[in-house]
Order: structure tokens, then C-alpha cells, then sequence
């Protein structure tokens, strides 16, 4: 028996999320019964997603990195081999109308923000796997340029 529910006073005790210590502890133990203990574990121990909102964009800049970078596999206004971008910001990912997304994407309930979109473009595979994007933007610059040009997508 794990020694954090060998004292009577963390089993009296309410679990940080509210559930009485007393059914956590004998829930956790269930688990580790049937052997579920590691997979429990590696879940507490992942570490929050730390956001960064990207420095000022020049507007500019991003639409030419857009037009070279871009529209092999996107446009404005038309679905190509990656959806639209008009109307981005604020859009939950995976939901625009019309383009079939992987299905990893379209249950991701991220929203496209300043923060999701730098992400995003700096490595779409960490922030949603499984995803089919395979191009990335190295730049901290580039990525708020471009982020800078699709907020003026509206």
C-alpha cells in the first residue's frame, strides 16, 4: 500500500480536485491492482503546455514570407491541400467548413490565437501529433511576421 494513504489524516483529507481523499486512495489502489499504476503516473507527471505569445509582427514582411512560404499548400480564400486562412484568428483548429482535417486536428479543441498559432508554426507535430501539417518555421521573427499577416485576415 503507497504510504501517502497510510495516515488517517490524508485519507479524512479532499483530494486537490475536490474528490474525497478517501475514494481517490481507493481508487488508486483498484488501479495499481489490476496494474494500471504506471500508466496513472506518466499522466501526472506531464508537465502543462507553456504558452508563448510571439513578439510584434511586421505585417508586411509576413504576407511576402506568406506568398514563398505559404501557398504551395494554402490560400486566403480557397481550400488547397491546407485549408483557407481568411477568418483564422479565433477559429477553433480542425473546424473550418468544407476541408477534411486529420482526425488528430479536428478533435484537438485548441483555438487559433497568437500563442497556438506560434506553436503551431514552430512545430505542429509537438503541439498536435499525429497531424498532417509537415512544414515548419524555425524563425522567432518569421513566425511573428506571419502570425502579425494572418491577423489582418479577417
Amino acid at each position: 500500500m503507497p504510504d501517502a494513504f497510510t495516515s488517517q489524516d490524508r485519507i479524512s483529507a479532499t483530494h486537490p480536485r475536490g474528490y474525497p481523499a478517501r475514494a481517490v486512495a481507493l481508487a488508486w489502489l483498484l488501479l495499481v491492482a489490476v496494474g494500471l499504476q504506471p500508466h496513472i503516473v506518466a499522466a501526472q507527471a506531464t508537465a502543462p503546455r507553456a504558452w508563448q505569445t510571439p513578439p510584434p509582427g511586421d505585417v508586411v514582411r509576413g504576407a511576402v514570407l506568406y506568398q514563398s512560404q505559404c501557398t504551395a499548400c494554402h490560400a486566403v480564400d480557397a481550400n488547397k491541400t491546407g485549408p483557407a486562412h481568411r477568418g483564422v484568428f479565433g477559429r477553433r483548429v480542425g473546424s473550418l467548413p468544407g476541408y477534411r482535417y486529420s482526425a488528430e486536428l479536428a478533435q484537438s479543441r485548441l483555438r487559433w490565437t497568437p500563442q497556438t498559432l506560434n506553436r503551431w508554426l514552430e512545430d505542429p507535430e509537438e503541439l498536435v501529433p499525429g497531424q498532417r501539417m509537415g512544414f515548419q518555421v524555425e524563425g522567432v521573427q518569421d513566425r511573428a511576421d506571419l502570425i502579425a499577416y494572418l491577423a489582418t485576415l479577417r
